[in-house]
């Protein structure tokens, strides 16, 4: 039997990242979207979607590297050192998500997702770019920002408030913008938020009981990969 006590949560950022990573978790929360808005209103809808997006994910990969490339690095090794941790945390948490999205999906919301209705045409007009926006890019931007930075900072004081956190604050972020979207304000699109609490909380999970970005890293890809999937 493997008597190996469980490592210790510890912050696994620099002062340095911290205070970097809010900065750019401001950023991209509030600034970046509506940029990115503008810059498409501004093409008169001639810009391509798809490619744009993979140009505006592309340069939000780049600057997570830049943020937090020694917590990113070190993640690598924890991710080497606590394998068996680290899968067993994969596992679980991509278990866990399955189940509570299957009992999520039985609630009924009286508007339908946005994002899902939008795959098939993302898909059909760029099946590449839009594998890459949502397979790759996207949980390398988010899991630094939302489990890293967000559950790490707030995990140092409480583990319950760091998995509110988290969960509360991503899945508010993924449907926040549809409130807004249609030129009337309807509230009624935030709760949404219930369909993207399986998964934040499986991230979550998965992080605090591997221990290394990478493995939530993973986990969101094989999400959205089903999702996708699921979505066609």
């Amino acid at each position: 039997m493997n008597n190996r006590q469980r490592r210790p949560w510890r912050p696994q950022l620099t002062q340095a990242e911290m205070g970097r990573g809010w900065v750019f978790f401001a950023l991209y929360v509030l600034l970046f979207p509506w940029v990115m808005g503008w810059v498409q209103r501004s093409f008169h809808g001639e810009l391509p979607v798809a490619e744009a997006n993979v140009v505006y994910y592309l340069l939000s990969a780049t600057l997570v590297f830049l943020v937090f490339w020694t917590f990113l690095k070190h993640g690598f090794h924890l991710l080497l050192d606590w394998l068996p941790e680290n899968l067993f945390a994969f596992g679980t948490g991509l278990a866990g998500w399955a189940v509570l999205s299957f009992l999520v999906w039985l609630i009924p919301l009286p508007v339908e997702n946005p994002n899902l209705l939008s795959y098939p045409e993302q898909y059909a007009l760029a099946p590449l770019a839009t594998v890459v926006i949502l397979v790759v890019l996207m949980p390398v931007v988010e899991e630094p920002l939302f489990r890293g930075l967000l559950f790490g900072t707030s995990r140092r004081y409480s583990r319950i408030l760091g998995y509110l956190l988290s969960t509360l604050v991503y899945a508010l972020y993924c449907v926040w913008q549809f409130v807004y979207a249609y030129g009337t304000v309807d509230f009624r699109y935030l709760l949404l938020m219930v369909e993207y609490l399986p998964m934040s909380l499986a991230l979550t999970w998965c992080y605090d009981n591997g221990g290394s970005i990478w493995s939530p890293i993973a986990l969101h890809m094989v999400i959205n990969a089903v999702t996708l999937v699921r979505a066609l």
